[in-house]
């Protein structure tokens, strides 16, 4: 082809526009500026379909965001990796997500954790069948007087769980009370539904599910074996922010903090007489189908924290924070699991990743003080 020609200039013209289309695309940006149809500020919050999405779903059905001047726009992923995976094109600009993935976030994309959604160290649970040998002994460990099984009853057994989550940080802390690791047992990764369904066909041996899962195989006859609380590996939910979106729209961050938290206080005083709001979103958001005992009972496993007692947990003025302290511990566990080397666990630790400065500006706003 002659460089004098019309088709050439033709395609050097159109490849030079895809080529800009394309940095464009990668660039992300989206939330950031973007407008809804009423001329407001467009924020995407990444969740789970999971207790904490309820807090932001009741924010937006209640107007709370646009009496704020913004527009959350929920996005679901199935769990906390899909959601990291999702970071680096700049998917998604706020969220929430186990305390697992966010160090991972932490560690690969230098994420945020501004807040904490909820502790859900009771809602993480091991389940088998009620004929499964691990029931018949309780507290092999006397540290761990709740859990159930022997390190005899579980060598060896497939585990069905969602790796790299808190799920399988409970794992991770069950195993240890046993005197186990990952290797003495067969990990099989799978999503929550997919796992729950896997374990219902006659799949795996031993099954770690989250709420609002853990109450289909309750129905099932399932028997929880040990909750994460009950091995000493108790876990956060914590909110995340995208770096390059906070740091470039801090303000934003914090509206979206406000909202969160003005949903997180109605949760805190209503508690049960929200179950049947939380029913029919995990119905409608979520595809869940769950009893109005079990939303009340997912309610009450989950406590929440309001921006006061957020500023004490996340306060490093004189040492290490209470979030710090509890991440470290995160941390940790990746490292055993050969996830993280020893020098990368010391740069996530000392990254400065747990931070309470947007709780700060959204407390200066309030005229709060600690």
């Amino acid at each position: 082809m002659k460089k004098n020609s019309k088709v050439y200039k033709f395609v050097c013209l159109l490849t030079a526009v895809l080529l800009i289309a394309v940095v464009v695309a990668g660039c992300g940006g989206g939330g950031s500026g973007e407008k809804d149809k009423e001329g407001l500020t467009k924020i995407r919050v990444s969740h789970q379909p999971e207790f904490e999405t309820f807090q932001t779903y009741q924010a937006i059905q209640g107007g709370l965001d646009k009496k704020a001047g913004i527009a959350l726009d929920l996005m679901y992923f199935d769990s906390g990796m899909p959601q990291i995976e999702a970071l680096p094109a700049n998917q998604w600009d706020v969220g929430a997500t186990g305390g697992v993935p966010m160090l991972m976030a932490a560690l690969r994309y230098d994420a945020y954790m501004i807040g904490l959604a909820n502790d859900e160290s009771q809602a993480n649970v091991i389940m088998v069948r009620p004929d499964s040998p691990v029931m018949k002994t309780k507290g092999a460990n006397p540290k761990f007087p709740e859990a159930y099984g022997t390190a005899d009853d579980v060598r060896g057994k497939t585990i069905i769980v969602t790796t790299v989550s808190s799920g399988h940080y409970a794992l991770s802390g069950y195993l240890k009370a046993l005197g186990l690791t990952d290797k003495d047992v067969k990990i099989q990764n799978m999503e929550q539904a997919q796992a729950v369904a896997a374990f219902e066909s006659g799949e795996g041996d031993i099954l770690v599910v989250w709420t609002p899962f853990a109450y289909t195989g309750l129905k099932k006859g399932w028997k929880v074996a040990a909750s994460s609380d009950q091995v000493g590996a108790g876990v956060p939910l914590v909110l995340i922010a995208n770096k390059k979106y906070a740091d470039e729209n801090p303000e934003q961050v914090v509206k979206f903090l406000d909202v969160f938290f003005q949903s997180l206080d109605t949760m805190k005083k209503e508690q049960a007489n929200l179950a049947e709001p939380y029913q029919k979103f995990l119905k409608d958001w979520a595809a869940i189908e769950i009893s109005k005992e079990d939303a009340a009972l997912d309610i009450q496993w989950h406590p929440v924290y309001d921006l006061k007692e957020q500023l004490v947990m996340f306060d490093n003025s004189k040492g290490q924070s209470e979030m710090e302290k509890t991440m470290v511990g995160i941390a940790e566990f990746f490292t055993e699991q050969g996830k993280f080397t020893p020098q990368e666990k010391e740069k996530v630790v000392n990254s400065g990743f747990v931070t309470d400065k947007f709780l700060k500006m959204l407390a200066e706003e309030k005229g709060l003080t600690k």
